[in-house]
């Protein structure tokens, strides 16, 4: 005898939600380690002046270890919480402010880490942000079209010039096919718009659409047809060779 089946459960997709409810719990707990880690290092460093010196050895690798841990638990915590901002975010805000947001963070919360954790080992920290500063500028330089790039999407997203689904037509000298381009916006990026042109996906760099016209697709008008001369009733044949008009 055969015994209905009952409902099946997807076991990956049940595991995926489990995973993502405990994500921030995981993130939260990560960062409440993090900060006593970093008080207990700097307990444990009030016992000595200088690393790898000869008196008070245990506290050294106290403070060491902890500065390890709050280096580890810090950076779980920054990644874990900046994706679950993202995730809320993106259902209000849309999928491109989640992700600006999801990056703010995780830069800020990198840059927290790498101070704190090089503060915590004893390590001039005024030098390397001095250094750090000039080769930003180096780099900055080098990198110059996709920083500009990289804000003109964050100016995108925050003037919201167009969204989503939007079909527009962008016209501008830096641009190919004639100076203008047609389509349906696809994505907006951190740094490229994603166009549908009907042929192809077309990815436009931010900075040549900030300094684009933006309008709107102009739709196709039909053409107009031909006027067809329509004859009177009873005159379908035309009039035979040779056979002029009626006298009147």
């Amino acid at each position: 005898m055969h015994l209905q089946d009952g409902p099946q459960l997807d076991l990956p997709a049940q595991v995926a939600k489990v995973k993502q409810k405990a994500r921030p719990w995981k993130a939260i707990i990560a960062l409440i380690l993090a900060i006593a880690a970093a008080v207990v290092s700097s307990w444990a460093h009030r016992y000595f002046h200088d690393y790898f010196q000869s008196s008070n050895i245990q506290y050294q690798v106290i403070a060491a270890g902890c500065a390890a841990a709050f280096c580890v638990f810090a950076s779980v915590a920054t990644y874990g919480l900046s994706g679950k901002a993202r995730s809320v975010l993106e259902l209000r805000v849309g999928t491109a402010h989640a992700a600006v947001v999801r990056y703010f963070l995780l830069l800020i919360g990198g840059f927290t880490t790498l101070v704190v954790t090089l503060v915590l080992f004893d390590v001039p920290v005024s030098q390397l942000i001095l250094g750090g500063a000039l080769t930003s500028v180096f780099v900055g330089i080098a990198a110059q079209q996709a920083l500009s790039n990289v804000f003109a999407g964050m100016v995108l997203l925050l003037a919201r010039p167009f969204r989503v689904g939007d079909a527009i037509r962008l016209r501008a000298g830096a641009l190919g096919g004639g100076g203008e381009i047609d389509g349906t916006v696809t994505e907006i990026g951190i740094t490229y718009v994603r166009l549908d042109t009907g042929a192809s996906i077309m990815a436009v760099p931010n900075s040549q659409v900030l300094n684009a016209v933006v309008g709107p697709q102009p739709q196709s008008q039909p053409q107009p047809l031909a006027a067809v001369p329509v004859s009177p009733p009873g005159d379908d044949q035309p009039n035979p060779p040779g056979r002029g008009a009626l006298p009147g």
